[in-house]
């Protein structure tokens, strides 16, 4: 998560590996100033669930005051490999602490790792993630004043989820093109991608399968009660997650909500599942994000009169 892709020449019979090229990082990086490490958390069942952590080692001080980004997804057996994304240093820079939970339903530890967290072991993931926060607080990475969490997609059927669940937990959400209308999507097999999505997430049409995912579908289990601050986003040309549902999402919870924390839906109309084309839509995107998540933090600089 500290190295930038390099590439190597590798001497099959000396076994020397010379440095070829690394990709440029602007901004002074030297990546002597971070550290990463893999720490695990125990979930409730007792199964130990690995994250990845990037922080800055001389900003680092482990007393609970450091702010955080945790991410999820833990879907489709996809692995969240810990790779190097530049743009999470302007982040990390600012004394963040990264960091990636490798919870059930994702491929990282194998497929019965996917097997434990789909279909109607599915709360394992949000459970997981839940795990993942309490273990990072109790261990002072953060605390839930400074804990923000991040996902997108499934990953964003997971915000939806464990902020239902455990609103009290995060100071603030991100949450992108979220799948968070499980149960309505899933009974129309009239879009698309429905029925092969039945492998994933069970047969509403089923019974047993019908109460287990309305018992967790984000939409369904908004409830009268303080939220963090949440930003939803959505793409209007999205085949995947129609715009409706995280439109539908918001409209549930400023009905519902009890707080006057932030609640921002952003629908880009030119854009489908993914960021807008073009080289740098995809940095802009997340400027918004980093944006959003240093505004619930208190941690953008005053606004003056000479700055407008």
């Amino acid at each position: 998560m500290r190295t930038p892709p390099s590439i190597f020449d590798y001497d099959m019979d000396t076994g020397v590996s010379v440095l070829k090229k690394i990709d440029t990082v602007l901004g002074g990086f030297d990546v002597s100033n971070y550290v990463t490490e893999r720490k695990w958390a125990a979930a409730s069942d007792g199964t130990q669930i690995p994250m990845s952590i990037l922080y800055r080692k001389d900003m680092l001080k482990l007393d609970g005051s450091d702010p955080m980004l945790l991410y999820g997804y833990g879907s489709y057996e996809i692995c969240i490999d810990p790779t190097f994304r530049g743009s999470r240093f302007s982040l990390v820079d600012r004394g963040f602490v990264y960091v990636i939970a490798h919870i059930r339903g994702g491929g990282e530890m194998g497929r019965n790792w996917y097997e434990d967290g789909k279909l109607l072991k599915k709360k394992n993931t949000f459970t997981d993630f839940i795990a993942c926060a309490e273990h990072l607080i109790e261990n002072k990475y953060c605390t839930k004043e400074k804990l923000c969490i991040n996902g997108r997609s499934a990953g964003g059927l997971l915000m939806g989820a464990v902020l239902n669940m455990r609103p009290d937990l995060f100071k603030a959400a991100v949450a992108g093109v979220p799948f968070v209308d499980v149960l309505t999507t899933m009974l129309d097999p009239t879009i698309p991608l429905t029925t092969a999505e039945w492998e994933e997430w069970g047969d509403p049409r089923k019974e047993e399968y019908y109460y287990y995912m309305k018992s967790y579908s984000p939409v369904d289990n908004v409830k009268a009660q303080d939220y963090p601050h949440i930003l939803v986003t959505a793409g209007l040309n999205d085949p995947r997650v129609m715009y409706s549902e995280p439109a539908k999402f918001v409209a549930k919870l400023r009905e519902l909500k009890t707080d006057d924390n932030l609640l921002l839906f952003k629908c880009e109309l030119g854009a489908g599942h993914f960021s807008k084309s073009g080289r740098f839509e995809k940095l802009r995107e997340d400027a918004f994000t980093y944006a959003f998540i240093l505004k619930a933090l208190g941690m953008t600089p005053p606004t003056t009169a000479s700055s407008l």
